[in-house]
C-alpha cells in the first residue's frame, strides 16, 4: 500500500537541507521521514533538478475521460 505523496514545500525542505551539507540520517530524524525517501528525493532532484511529481511510466490512457463518458450513453442503433 502506498502512502501518501510529499508535499513539494516539504520535498524543497529536504532539498535546502541536502544542499546545506546535512546528511541523510539528520534530515530523517529531523522531519520525521524514512531515510530512503530523503535519498530518493535528493537523487530525484539531482537528476532532474526539479522537486514536483513526474509523469510514470506507463501505457498512455486509451480514451479521454469525454470519450469513457460515451459508453454510459444509449444505444441509438438498437432495434
Amino acid at each position: 500500500m502506498r502512502s501518501k505523496e510529499l508535499s513539494i514545500a516539504l520535498r524543497d525542505r529536504i532539498v535546502l537541507r541536502y544542499r546545506s551539507g546535512k546528511g541523510y540520517q539528520k534530515m530523517s530524524a529531523a522531519l520525521k521521514i524514512h531515510k530512503k525517501t530523503v535519498s530518493s528525493i535528493t537523487l530525484k532532484w539531482n537528476k532532474f533538478g526539479t522537486t514536483k511529481t513526474l509523469l510514470g511510466a506507463g501505457r498512455p490512457v486509451k480514451l479521454s475521460s469525454r470519450g469513457r463518458r460515451g459508453d454510459q450513453e444509449p444505444d441509438s442503433h438498437s432495434d
